[in-house]
């Protein structure tokens, strides 16, 4: 799971990374607002933790900005602002919990450990369906339920759908599409990603999926209905 941290002090920002390391969470760090907007649009990560008061733009900000993208990954609020109206405003832009500072690491944990497991519990059968295609969670399977034809995925292929079937609107560009599926610190190279992509090709076909994943020229992939 990868987690987005955006908190404008080192020292808690640090502390708090080295915290969630320790569960065997992939984080990733922001200083300030405008930092932490831009990878938060790269629509990548499973969590994101953000602190209200910072510099260059407010978590305020951030959240209304990414939420006006569509992006619906889970935001944590973290704010040393304790009036009513201050968590009433991240709510109502979308945010699905606040921690008042100062918190104890303990209850933060079992606030990411809740957020995560109510976003999977939200799949019924452990699937998650576009068009006439499931993604099985369990068996990293697609399925063709009206035909009763499936064919498994290897776990990268399975990541790389994930993020799709996630995102069916989403225009994947390939740098954050391999960041989500390889880590930040890889050394995979883009151009291999294509073979991934075309092994994913086949399979949909194979389980007559009515779309299949399409080209963006000079930026990356997206789901689309077959020609």
């Amino acid at each position: 799971m990868r987690i987005l941290l955006v908190e404008d002090s080192l020292s808690l920002c640090e502390a708090l990374s080295t915290v969630l390391q320790k569960e065997k969470y992939e984080v990733q760090m922001a200083n300030d607002g405008e930092a932490g907007l831009q990878l938060a649009l790269s629509n990548i990560f499973d969590l994101i933790i953000l602190d209200v008061m910072m510099p260059k733009k407010s978590g305020f900000e951030v959240l209304s900005q990414i939420r006006e993208k569509r992006i619906t990954t889970p935001v944590i609020m973290l704010t040393a602002l304790s009036q009513e109206y201050n968590k009433v405003k991240g709510l109502d832009l979308g945010a699905d919990d606040y921690l008042p500072k100062p918190f104890s690491t303990a209850e933060l944990l079992a606030r990411i450990r809740a957020l995560l497991r109510r976003k999977t519990d939200a799949t019924p059968d452990n699937l998650i369906t576009y068009e006439n295609i499931s993604l099985s969670l369990s068996t990293l399977q697609l399925i063709n339920k009206n035909e009763n034809k499936s064919v498994k995925l290897s776990q990268k292929e399975f990541d790389i759908m994930r993020y799709f079937f996630e995102r069916p609107r989403h225009v994947a560009e390939k740098e954050p599409l391999i960041n989500k599926v390889w880590g930040f610190d890889n050394d995979f190279e883009s151009n291999s990603l294509e073979v991934f992509i075309s092994f994913l090709r086949k399979k949909l076909n194979y389980v007559n999926a009515a779309f299949t994943i399409n080209s963006i020229r000079g930026v990356g992939y997206q789901l689309a209905a077959k020609n």
